[in-house]
Protein backbone atom coordinates (compact mmCIF):
# COMPACT_ATOMS: atom_id res chain seq x y z
CA UNK A 1 0.00 0.00 0.00
CA UNK A 2 1.49 3.27 -0.74
CA UNK A 3 1.68 5.96 1.94
CA UNK A 4 -1.22 8.20 -0.01
CA UNK A 5 -3.61 5.00 0.72
CA UNK A 6 -2.20 4.73 4.18
CA UNK A 7 -3.05 8.46 4.30
CA UNK A 8 -6.84 8.78 6.39
CA UNK A 9 -8.96 10.49 4.27
CA UNK A 10 -10.62 13.21 6.90
CA UNK A 11 -6.85 14.24 6.74
CA UNK A 12 -6.88 14.49 2.62
CA UNK A 13 -10.09 16.39 3.16
CA UNK A 14 -8.51 19.21 5.00
CA UNK A 15 -5.30 19.44 2.66
CA UNK A 16 -8.05 21.63 0.00
CA UNK A 17 -8.51 24.00 3.08
CA UNK A 18 -4.89 24.68 4.03
CA UNK A 19 -3.88 25.14 0.15
CA UNK A 20 -6.69 27.74 -0.11
CA UNK A 21 -5.80 29.38 3.01
CA UNK A 22 -2.21 29.67 2.40
CA UNK A 23 -3.19 30.81 -0.54
CA UNK A 24 -5.29 33.61 0.89
CA UNK A 25 -2.19 34.52 2.91
CA UNK A 26 0.28 34.66 0.28
CA UNK A 27 -2.30 37.23 -1.49
CA UNK A 28 -1.67 39.11 1.77
CA UNK A 29 2.22 39.40 1.48
CA UNK A 30 2.59 37.35 3.91
CA UNK A 31 6.11 34.86 3.99
CA UNK A 32 5.69 32.45 6.88
CA UNK A 33 3.49 31.45 9.55
CA UNK A 34 3.65 28.99 12.54
CA UNK A 35 1.72 26.07 13.75
CA UNK A 36 -0.32 27.96 16.54
CA UNK A 37 -1.25 30.90 14.02
CA UNK A 38 -2.33 28.90 11.79
CA UNK A 39 -4.33 26.65 14.23
CA UNK A 40 -6.08 30.08 15.51
CA UNK A 41 -6.87 30.88 12.07
CA UNK A 42 -8.31 27.51 10.92
CA UNK A 43 -10.14 26.66 13.84
CA UNK A 44 -8.00 23.94 14.34
CA UNK A 45 -5.27 22.57 17.30
CA UNK A 46 -1.63 23.11 16.41
CA UNK A 47 -0.88 19.62 17.36
CA UNK A 48 -3.56 18.58 14.67
CA UNK A 49 -1.92 20.65 11.93
CA UNK A 50 1.28 19.10 12.65
CA UNK A 51 0.09 15.59 12.40
CA UNK A 52 -1.67 16.42 9.22
CA UNK A 53 1.37 17.98 7.58
CA UNK A 54 3.56 14.85 9.29
CA UNK A 55 1.57 12.00 7.39
CA UNK A 56 3.82 13.35 4.65
CA UNK A 57 7.00 14.46 6.39
CA UNK A 58 6.73 17.76 7.76
CA UNK A 59 7.14 20.59 6.23
CA UNK A 60 8.06 23.08 9.42
CA UNK A 61 11.08 24.15 10.81
CA UNK A 62 11.36 24.88 14.85
CA UNK A 63 11.32 28.56 15.72
CA UNK A 64 10.48 29.33 12.31
CA UNK A 65 7.28 27.96 11.40
CA UNK A 66 6.21 27.18 7.62
CA UNK A 67 7.38 28.87 4.50
CA UNK A 68 4.00 29.67 3.17
CA UNK A 69 5.21 29.91 -0.59
CA UNK A 70 6.71 26.31 -0.04
CA UNK A 71 4.04 24.76 2.02
CA UNK A 72 1.32 25.80 -0.47
CA UNK A 73 3.64 24.40 -3.34
CA UNK A 74 4.16 21.00 -1.64
CA UNK A 75 0.15 20.54 -0.57
CA UNK A 76 -0.48 21.36 -4.29
CA UNK A 77 1.86 18.20 -5.09
CA UNK A 78 0.65 16.23 -2.93
CA UNK A 79 -2.79 16.90 -4.07
CA UNK A 80 -1.67 16.42 -7.80
CA UNK A 81 -2.50 20.13 -9.05
CA UNK A 82 0.33 20.29 -10.77
CA UNK A 83 -0.03 17.71 -13.01
CA UNK A 84 -3.66 17.82 -15.36
CA UNK A 85 -5.57 14.85 -16.03
CA UNK A 86 -7.97 15.38 -19.21
CA UNK A 87 -11.41 15.36 -18.37
CA UNK A 88 -15.10 15.40 -19.89
CA UNK A 89 -18.14 16.93 -18.46
CA UNK A 90 -21.50 14.74 -19.42
CA UNK A 91 -24.86 16.74 -19.01
CA UNK A 92 -25.72 20.34 -19.72
CA UNK A 93 -28.44 20.91 -17.24
CA UNK A 94 -28.62 23.78 -15.36
CA UNK A 95 -25.94 22.10 -12.70
CA UNK A 96 -23.79 20.94 -15.68
CA UNK A 97 -23.80 24.65 -17.38
CA UNK A 98 -22.87 25.88 -13.71
CA UNK A 99 -20.08 23.99 -13.60
CA UNK A 100 -18.51 24.78 -17.12
CA UNK A 101 -19.05 28.08 -16.78
CA UNK A 102 -17.81 28.93 -13.35
CA UNK A 103 -15.49 26.43 -12.79
CA UNK A 104 -11.55 26.92 -13.05
CA UNK A 105 -10.53 23.19 -13.43
CA UNK A 106 -6.95 23.97 -14.95
CA UNK A 107 -5.94 25.39 -11.03
CA UNK A 108 -7.79 22.02 -9.25
CA UNK A 109 -5.63 19.64 -11.34
CA UNK A 110 -7.42 19.28 -14.49
CA UNK A 111 -8.15 19.85 -17.84
CA UNK A 112 -11.79 20.26 -19.58
CA UNK A 113 -11.09 18.74 -22.98
CA UNK A 114 -15.07 18.03 -23.93
CA UNK A 115 -18.95 18.36 -22.77
CA UNK A 116 -21.49 15.73 -23.58
CA UNK A 117 -24.60 15.48 -24.17
CA UNK A 118 -27.88 13.65 -25.67
CA UNK A 119 -29.42 16.90 -26.69
CA UNK A 120 -28.76 17.73 -30.42
CA UNK A 121 -30.18 21.78 -29.41
CA UNK A 122 -27.03 21.54 -27.49
CA UNK A 123 -24.04 20.24 -29.85
CA UNK A 124 -21.45 23.12 -31.00
CA UNK A 125 -22.42 25.48 -27.98
CA UNK A 126 -19.27 26.23 -26.01
CA UNK A 127 -18.75 26.85 -22.22
CA UNK A 128 -15.27 28.90 -21.84
CA UNK A 129 -14.59 27.76 -25.01
CA UNK A 130 -15.23 23.96 -24.94
CA UNK A 131 -17.28 22.89 -27.11
CA UNK A 132 -20.91 20.50 -26.52
CA UNK A 133 -20.38 17.13 -28.31
CA UNK A 134 -22.88 14.48 -28.88
CA UNK A 135 -22.58 11.73 -26.39
CA UNK A 136 -22.63 8.88 -29.17
CA UNK A 137 -19.09 10.23 -29.72
CA UNK A 138 -17.94 9.45 -26.57
CA UNK A 139 -15.81 6.31 -26.42
CA UNK A 140 -13.85 7.58 -30.02
CA UNK A 141 -13.44 10.91 -28.10
CA UNK A 142 -12.06 9.29 -24.92
CA UNK A 143 -9.86 6.52 -26.45
CA UNK A 144 -8.20 8.91 -28.66
CA UNK A 145 -7.88 12.06 -26.42
CA UNK A 146 -6.75 9.74 -22.94
CA UNK A 147 -8.93 11.03 -21.17
CA UNK A 148 -9.05 9.93 -17.20
CA UNK A 149 -11.95 11.55 -15.25
CA UNK A 150 -16.18 12.31 -16.01
CA UNK A 151 -17.88 15.22 -14.09
CA UNK A 152 -21.48 13.68 -14.60
CA UNK A 153 -24.22 15.64 -14.11
CA UNK A 154 -27.15 13.64 -16.30
CA UNK A 155 -30.71 13.16 -14.32
CA UNK A 156 -30.54 10.02 -12.09
CA UNK A 157 -32.55 7.84 -14.51
CA UNK A 158 -29.77 8.36 -16.79
CA UNK A 159 -26.77 8.04 -15.14
CA UNK A 160 -26.25 4.55 -15.05
CA UNK A 161 -26.10 4.05 -18.54
CA UNK A 162 -24.28 7.21 -18.95
CA UNK A 163 -21.53 5.60 -16.32
CA UNK A 164 -21.59 1.94 -17.68
CA UNK A 165 -20.46 3.92 -20.62
CA UNK A 166 -17.85 5.98 -19.81
CA UNK A 167 -16.64 3.23 -17.46
CA UNK A 168 -16.07 1.05 -20.96
CA UNK A 169 -14.83 4.15 -21.94
CA UNK A 170 -11.50 3.48 -19.42
CA UNK A 171 -12.74 6.90 -17.25
CA UNK A 172 -11.28 6.48 -14.01
CA UNK A 173 -12.54 9.19 -11.87
CA UNK A 174 -15.90 10.59 -11.67
CA UNK A 175 -17.30 13.43 -9.62
CA UNK A 176 -20.61 12.57 -9.55
CA UNK A 177 -23.70 14.63 -8.87
CA UNK A 178 -25.97 12.03 -9.14
CA UNK A 179 -27.51 10.18 -6.53
CA UNK A 180 -26.08 7.16 -8.59
CA UNK A 181 -23.97 4.95 -6.67
CA UNK A 182 -21.26 4.05 -8.80
CA UNK A 183 -18.42 2.53 -6.33
CA UNK A 184 -21.29 0.56 -5.25
CA UNK A 185 -22.02 -0.82 -8.37
CA UNK A 186 -18.34 -0.47 -9.85
CA UNK A 187 -16.73 -1.50 -6.77
CA UNK A 188 -14.44 -3.82 -8.56
CA UNK A 189 -13.26 -1.31 -11.86
CA UNK A 190 -10.97 0.24 -9.55
CA UNK A 191 -11.88 3.56 -9.93
CA UNK A 192 -12.79 6.67 -7.58
CA UNK A 193 -15.43 9.07 -6.91
CA UNK A 194 -16.18 11.85 -5.52
CA UNK A 195 -20.09 12.74 -5.07
CA UNK A 196 -21.87 15.80 -4.61
CA UNK A 197 -25.28 15.37 -3.17
CA UNK A 198 -26.27 18.88 -2.50
CA UNK A 199 -29.88 17.48 -1.05
CA UNK A 200 -27.34 15.83 1.64
CA UNK A 201 -25.61 18.95 2.66
CA UNK A 202 -28.43 21.08 2.96
CA UNK A 203 -29.90 18.45 5.31
CA UNK A 204 -26.78 18.51 7.59
CA UNK A 205 -27.11 22.56 7.45
CA UNK A 206 -30.67 21.90 8.60
CA UNK A 207 -29.56 19.80 11.59
CA UNK A 208 -26.81 21.93 12.59
CA UNK A 209 -29.54 24.90 12.75
CA UNK A 210 -32.11 23.12 14.05
CA UNK A 211 -32.06 24.69 17.65
CA UNK A 212 -32.41 28.52 15.96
Amino acid sequence: MSKKQDVALPVIRRLPRYYRFLSYQLEEGRERISSAELSRKMGLTASQIRQDFNCFGGFGQQGYGYNIALLREKIGDILGLNKKINTILVGVGNMGRAIANKMNFESEGFNLSAIFDSNPDAFGKKYQGVEVLDFKTVEEYCQNNDVKAAIVCVPDSAAREVVETLINSGIKVFWNFTHFDILMEYKDNDIVVENVHMNDSLMILRYLSKDI
